[in-house]
């Protein structure tokens, strides 16, 4: 199972952290997808950072499942953004979804593997009173 996680973890962080070379350097399809959502330049800035945040929650074990939470939200807008406004197919290529439909496979599973973290923080958080 901790190899599997493992792999999991992996997997959504990489794609998360490749795809931020092109939000940060203002590549042309990336200006082009935030500029059809009306989200240029802060958008694209913004959401690059709450990827990498993303990114480095999900590899730090401690949090895992926050880093997950934050990838599932990011991923669910990204999966709207192409039902809703872009298609799925963008400049004639499906690998953008695609990619976002295996990073929120990654965190969905993750959450639910690391969910008794969340618990764990709730009742640090909120203590039983005697």
């Amino acid at each position: 199972m901790k190899i599997f996680t493992t792999l999991l973890r992996v997997v959504a962080a990489v794609i998360m952290l490749q795809t931020l070379y092109f939000k940060f350097t203002a590549h042309p399809m990336s200006v082009s997808i935030f500029e059809q959502l009306g989200l240029e330049p802060y958008g694209r800035i913004g959401i690059g950072i709450a990827e990498l945040i993303a990114s480095v929650l999900i590899l730090y074990p401690k949090t895992i499942v926050f880093g997950s939470l934050i990838g599932l939200g990011l991923m669910t807008g990204a999966m709207l953004s192409h039902f809703l406004f872009l298609g799925i197919e963008v400049d004639g290529d499906t690998l953008l979804f695609t990619y976002a439909v295996l990073v929120w496979v990654c965190c969905l599973l993750l959450t639910y593997f690391y969910r008794k973290d969340i618990f764990d923080f709730v009742k640090k958080i909120f203590p039983r009173r005697a």
